[in-house]
């Protein structure tokens, strides 16, 4: 596929995340080849979202949003994205309300409870003896995924496909099977982590699996660091297996910082995606609250998916989650799946503004995997973009000469996006 190097901010995160990188394109400079730096809109706008993107992005910032000219009719302009879709009449659907407009600004589709709160269960573990607080999602093997589940009181889901990830796009953890007893995820001590996001060209969500045995004759302690681990294993206290399973492990709080949280709380329809992906971190209940966002699976079922980390910094610094550059080696690898996000046709509740993404996997399909890998879909003539709901109609309208498929390249770079489906009613 024809890689895209101008869309700047408008691209986004899988299923629908919203990739965008740290500058702004204008169209006109698009065709010269030439990009604006954010940094030359003013540091006043910085860190606030207008729309689809950050103030700062954009000429003028804020207050030129305020006094932008009406738009003319749809038919005389490309469309743009809108984090905020226009109010329109409701119509019934088996799977979603959408709204039909008649106004100048054209049809509009938008799912109903297109943003609810998630809440997931927090697990506390160790790096260099500070502490670290995770979640877990996914894992790449069914008996640790019903036995994490059962741990967590909370749906692990199998992605078979992370047992493909290369070594280059893993950390490792340390879990206890015998020893001090604990919450861990074998009730034993808290896992060991050899890296956090802090150590930018190490960390990964997605890690290894070493189990670690306390041998007979030895009195087990609680170990909080990798060195401390491989002096009691050189000392012969301990047994170190490797496992071949990888478990979905994102870092919320690590000695170093955490996750960003929302400033404004409240979830609706149009809540953009800048801006952080939590709303609430709670150590004492030892739960953690993520905006989970919903849109389609590639039979045209809705999916619910929650953001944890992206590659390249620019999308990932835009939604609020950690910047991962070691997802980056996925690009090419079948750990990570496809997911269509579209950049003109149908204005709506998807993240670039139009009609929401579509993915090549959902849970339960033996292709599924919460790694994705962003392809953007624009409609040759956008007045006359239909609704698509499947993957099968990507196929259909692309065969038909409808419409352009492209890999999203943000910043001219390899895109990626930690984007576990999950169920946020659970």
């Amino acid at each position: 596929m024809k890689s895209i190097k101008y869309f700047g901010l408008l691209l986004i995160l899988p299923l629908i995340t919203m990739a965008l990188t740290a500058n702004y394109i204008t169209e006109a400079d698009a065709e010269k080849g030439k990009g604006v730096p954010s940094s030359s809109y003013g540091s006043k706008n910085k860190g606030i979202v207008c729309g689809d993107r950050l103030c700062s992005e954009i000429p003028g910032g804020k207050d030129a949003i305020k006094n932008e000219k009406p738009m003319p009719k749809a038919s005389t302009i490309p469309a743009k994205p809108s984090m905020t879709p226009p109010k329109s009449e409701k119509m019934e659907d088996k799977s979603m309300s959408s709204m039909q407009d008649n106004s100048d600004l054209g049809s509009v589709l938008k799912l109903s409870r297109a943003n609810v709160p998630a809440t997931i269960p927090l697990h506390h573990g160790f790096y260099n003896s500070g502490d670290v607080f995770y979640i877990i999602t996914d894992a790449s093997e069914q008996k640790h995924a019903d036995l994490i589940t059962e741990q967590q009181k909370w749906k692990v889901e199998l992605a078979p496909l992370l047992a493909n990830a290369p070594k280059e796009a893993l950390s490792t953890t340390y879990f206890f099977t015998n020893g001090v007893k604990g919450d861990g995820i074998h009730g034993f001590q808290g896992q060991v982590f050899t890296s956090t996001p802090a150590q930018t060209d190490t960390y990964s969500a997605l890690t290894s699996h070493v189990h670690v045995t306390w041998n007979q004759g030895a009195t087990p302690t609680v170990l909080k660091s990798e060195q401390e681990i491989m002096d009691a294993e050189k000392s012969g206290k301990v047994t170190l297996s490797p496992l071949s399973v990888v478990v979905n492990m994102p870092q919320i709080i690590w000695p170093e910082g955490q996750m960003m949280v929302k400033e404004d709380k409240t979830l609706s329809d149009g809540t953009p995606y800048g801006g952080g992906q939590i709303t609430e971190i709670n150590k004492e209940k030892m739960t953690v609250t993520f905006v989970a966002h919903r849109g389609w699976g590639p039979d045209g079922k809705s999916i619910y998916y929650i953001v944890t980390d992206a590659t390249p910094s620019g999308p990932a610094e835009m939604m609020g989650v950690t910047s991962t550059p070691t997802s980056a080696k996925l690009i090419a690898n079948s750990a990570a799946v496809d997911l269509f996000q579209f950049i003109n046709g149908i204005k709506g509740s998807g993240p670039m503004g139009f009609q929401p993404g579509i993915a090549a996997g959902a849970p339960g399909d033996a292709n599924y995997s919460p790694m994705w890998r962003i392809s953007v879909i624009d409609w040759k003539d956008p007045t006359n973009a239909a609704l698509l709901q499947t993957t099968n109609d990507i196929n259909f309208y692309t065969s038909k000469g409808k419409i352009n498929v492209s890999l999203a390249r943000p910043m001219d770079s390899d895109h990626i996006v930690n984007c576990p489906f999950i169920d946020p009613f659970q």
